[in-house]
């Protein structure tokens, strides 16, 4: 135990010291650790025995469910809309068709059975997240036409269904009496109403409830991703599609400390992706990989250049997509860790193979990484798609949170002290600007020191955002009419214990509450917690 503690400790640590140095490589970072588990592997320098897939599953499943929430929680659904459709058809119909022709090729190139090449067919089927988004973030690959937010929702969102195809497969493979439909059905209606059950759940508890312990909202979202995984699976459900709609649910919505939550998922997520791909390459054997190579790819070839094309062109040209976007995302379709995840899987509950198929499908991933993934910046330029006046961080939710500006808007009366003072005798707060006045009949006025305020204006303010303290937090609260504070003098409100109104928005009004302060519909308070 102290051993595994220790390893995985140093692990850990050469995975973080040695990420400043890969993320510079031309290669995909993912990729490096791979290679360190294999040299830490029984075939490499250091020769640990490594072979319990089913520990490997376990963990890397259990890894594989915060990245896949986190993936959700980071898609921009209003940066996507425009390309949902696409995405969502793509990652259905589109991992189903990948599946097909990848099983028919496995066929009649390598001569397999049809549920076993129907069985490769559907572990590989789907594109991986996390190698997705390491690239586009780590190359800053601004593409044309939203492709970056198509590339995201689809690579995010077809896992699910590789993994619904995998195990019908299995299930088939094994003579179990199941029912095909039925399987189907209960996959994706139990995934889809749990993840959104669960999802409004817990977006309406952060917004209605105070947990009274330190950092108690990332404590309740980690549970919350674990629940949204395994409640539905007990009722045959996929968790993985469940986590994911939980994941996009919350990232969309307005939630107290998002940027805590950002930040805590940022580590977990990276620190799960290393050590997947470590302990995979740990789990691999190098001296049995020649055995597969040559099928691997095969298998990998046609993916890259037959059957993902066909694909992504038969799904997108109908959309009147460019060519140069139909290019891309084909050559963007990289295998990760979910298909190898996938394949351990099928190994623990099936194991009559022609060949190794843990064995074969990571030697695909390899061989996906490795040429699509390195190439994939070089790609775009080459087919024209880079857009300079993109940035490919607005396509992710969590953009928001690396901007630590903030604007206000404040409404001008007779009564407020700026009014009739010109702007360069108005003392202000350092880090505080006057961005903007909107002033009736004018429009828009870019303010200098000579503008003078007048009544009415409208004023548009830039300072920094106001920055949660471990004492201290902040979060608004729009006053629905069946919320607990409508049409009640702020004295007869009960507010969690060490919380206070401390103001009111009201349309153009800006209150400073006291007792007799009455709460109306469409109110804004601002709470805090201390």
């Amino acid at each position: 135990m102290n051993g595994v503690l220790l390893l995985m400790g140093i692990v850990i640590l050469i995975c973080i010291v040695a990420y400043r140095f890969t993320e510079k490589l031309p290669i995909p970072s993912l990729l490096i650790f791979i290679l360190l588990g294999i040299i830490f592997g029984e075939n490499g320098i250091f020769r640990i025995h490594f072979d319990n897939y089913r520990a490997a599953e376990i963990v890397c499943s259990i890894a594989l469910v915060f990245i896949m929430y986190y993936g959700g929680f980071g898609t921009n659904v209003k940066a996507a809309r425009s390309v949902a459709v696409k995405s969502v058809v793509l990652s259905t119909l589109g991992v189903v068709l990948t599946a097909a022709f990848t099983g028919v090729f496995a066929h009649y190139a390598l001569h397999l059975g049809w549920l076993e090449s129907a069985l490769i067919g559907s572990v590989i089927a789907s594109t991986d997240a996390a190698s997705v988004f390491n690239i586009l973030r780590t190359r800053n690959l601004n593409l044309k036409d939203n492709t970056a937010s198509l590339l995201e929702l689809e690579s995010g969102s077809n896992d699910p269904m590789s993994y619904m195809l995998t195990v019908v497969v299995v299930s088939i493979m094994n003579g179990s009496n199941v029912s095909v439909p039925l399987m189907l059905f209960q996959q994706l209606f139990f995934g889809i109403l749990f993840g959104l059950l669960i999802g409004k759940a817990a977006v309406w508890a952060l917004n209605h409830r105070d947990f009274s312990i330190a950092q108690g909202n990332t404590i309740f979202v980690f549970s919350v991703a674990i629940i949204a995984y395994a409640l539905p699976i007990l009722m045959g459900g996929n968790g993985y599609l469940s986590v994911y709609l939980c994941g996009i649910l919350m990232g969309n919505s307005q939630i107290p400390e998002k940027r805590d939550l950002v930040r805590f998922f940022d580590v977990l997520t990276g620190i799960a992706q290393m050590m997947i791909f470590f302990l995979l390459g740990l789990l691999v054997t190098p001296v049995n990989l020649p055995h597969v190579i040559v099928p691997a790819l095969l298998i990998a070839l046609f993916l890259t250049f037959v059957g993902r094309p066909l694909v992504v062109a038969g799904i997108l040209a109908p959309f009147r997509s460019s060519l140069a976007q139909i290019g891309i995302v084909s050559w963007a379709g990289l295998r990760g860790v979910a298909s190898i995840v996938f394949a351990i899987y099928a190994v623990l509950n099936y194991n009559n193979f022609t060949y190794n198929l843990f064995d074969l499908v990571f030697c695909i991933v390899l061989f996906s990484m490795a040429l699509q993934g390195t190439l994939l910046p070089a790609m775009s330029k080459w087919m024209n798609m880079i857009d300079e006046n993109a940035d490919v961080r607005r396509t992710f939710n969590d953009y928001q949170e690396e901007n630590d500006v903030s604007f206000i808007k404040i409404h001008m009366d007779e009564r407020h002290p700026w009014a009739h003072q010109k702007l360069r005798n108005i003392i202000t707060p350092p880090d505080f600007l006057i961005a903007l006045i909107a002033r009736q009949g004018e429009g828009f006025i870019v303010p200098g020191g000579d503008t003078e305020i007048l009544p009415g204006d409208l004023l548009v303010i830039a300072g920094r955002e106001f920055e949660n303290r471990e004492n201290l937090t902040l979060k608004e609260v729009t006053v629905s009419p069946k919320n607990r504070f409508c049409n009640k003098h702020l004295r007869e409100v009960d507010l969690p214990a060490n919380s206070l109104i401390v103001m009111v928005q009201r349309q153009k009004e800006t209150i400073i509450p006291c007792g007799d302060t009455l709460i109306l519909e469409d109110d804004t308070l601002v709470v805090a917690h201390y």
